[in-house]
């Protein structure tokens, strides 16, 4: 392994997106992350799809295979005493232990950072959970749409307060998660360098509900600034900046300076509906988009994206193609880059998916070996690293503890 995090060991106690994603940022950079899933269920994530064919199967999981490639993997009940003991042991020879248990599982197992601190003085333990260790809301449980929504960003996609008919929204799929997980890797790295410097770990307490309420941008300071609620389709305070529709597809608007509306005019052959004085200026343009829409639109109608594209690239103009995921696979730049990799799984077969989203010119990402079978590992952590017998091993099996 030559990556910059090749000494590195990680112990991961994960399921669905925070923890693995934080984990798998280390592992894609050399990390030796050895994964703990639950005897016999596994990750949440393995019945999660999406499946090849629509078919379930827990080998299979697109989302489990994208999200633990290049770990090992291990089942482990923590929450029996032989288990916590094994993680223990572990987490005694590793330098981070991450995990996205809820604070009363954490309570329930022991997992608490002090009790691991005095057998590795050295230990960063970075705990994911969805409303931090203290606090009023330290015990309740949630999943993505609670902290999304409650975080404030479904309100800021939504029509705002003027506009009921359109209700806020979520963005699809585990992107709180996510998040979580890319704020615990950076801070996860950072108590790393305290560390090598130190000489000693710390508890890191990750926040998803406060990861997301920090992603708000200038949102905080409309109402105390204007009063005003920012929203996904409330008033814009300039026009055009909204996505519309092409011949064959959407493309976002944005248009909103004097010298971009000048240009995107020219662009439209100048047509006499420019020069109304409804639309003279950014400020009359802005009140009376509403009718500049459908001048717009019905141009618009006869153009296709790409083409309007690059035509307002050349004007200097910042509209965007709305990309569908067919657009994304087959994107000629990201292909140019060598984003996607394949992974060829020994039973779901060979996929597509995101590769990193940096580039390393001494030591780059590397896709060392895809996602573990369940228990997969288990000799080779337990037997080998821990030196159980296969008497033992045998025994925590029939025990349910491995």
């Amino acid at each position: 392994m030559s990556g910059p995090f090749a000494s590195l060991k990680v112990v991961e106690v994960g399921e669905l997106t925070s923890a693995p994603y934080a984990a798998k940022l280390f592992a894609d950079l050399g990390a030796d992350v050895v994964k703990i899933e639950r005897p016999g269920a596994g990750d949440r994530a393995r019945h999660r799809g999406p499946y090849p064919k629509n078919e379930p199967h827990p080998e299979k999981s697109g989302l489990f295979l994208y999200l633990n490639a290049n770990k090992l993997g291990v089942t482990l009940d923590i929450f029996k005493p032989e288990g916590m003991e094994l993680l223990e042991r572990l987490a005694a020879d590793a330098d981070v232990l991450i995990h996205n248990m809820s604070p009363p599982d954490m309570d329930r197992a022991g997992l608490d950072f002090e009790r691991f601190s005095r057998r590795n003085p050295r230990l960063v333990m970075t705990s994911i959970t969805p409303y931090g260790l203290t606090g009023p809301y330290r015990d309740r449980l949630a999943e993505e749409l609670t902290i999304w929504s409650q975080g404030g960003l479904t309100y800021l996609n939504g029509a705002g307060p003027d506009t009921r008919e359109i209700p806020p929204l979520k963005v699809f799929g585990q992107q709180a998660g996510y998040q979580g997980g890319i704020h615990a890797a950076v801070a996860t790295a950072g108590a790393l360098m305290a560390q090598w410097r130190d000489g000693e770990g710390q508890h890191i307490d990750v926040s998803v509900y406060e990861v997301c309420a920090s992603q708000l941008e200038l949102t905080y300071v409309y109402w105390p600034y204007a009063q005003r609620v920012a929203s996904r389709l409330g008033a814009k305070p300039v026009q055009p900046l909204e996505a519309l529709e092409c011949r064959d597809g959407l493309i976002f608007l944005c248009c909103v300076e004097d010298h971009q509306w000048k240009a995107f005019v020219e662009l439209m052959g100048h047509p006499a509906w420019t020069d109304e004085e409804l639309f003279r200026g950014r400020g009359r343009r802005t009140a009376n988009w509403d009718a500049a829409r459908l001048f717009v639109q019905e141009w618009l109608n006869e153009q296709t994206v790409q083409d309007l594209y690059h035509k307002a690239q050349a004007k200097r103009i910042p509209f965007a193609p709305v990309s569908t995921m067919g657009d994304l696979l087959n994107s000629d730049h990201l292909k140019a880059r060598g984003f996607f990799v394949e992974i060829d799984h020994p039973q779901a077969g060979a996929y597509k998916y995101p590769g990193p989203p940096f580039k390393m010119s001494r030591t780059p990402w590397q896709l060392r070996r895809p996602a573990p079978a369940l228990g997969q590992h288990n000799r080779e952590i337990f037997g080998g690293r821990l030196k159980l017998s296969d008497a033992e091993m045998a025994q925590l099996k029939h025990k349910g503890v491995i």
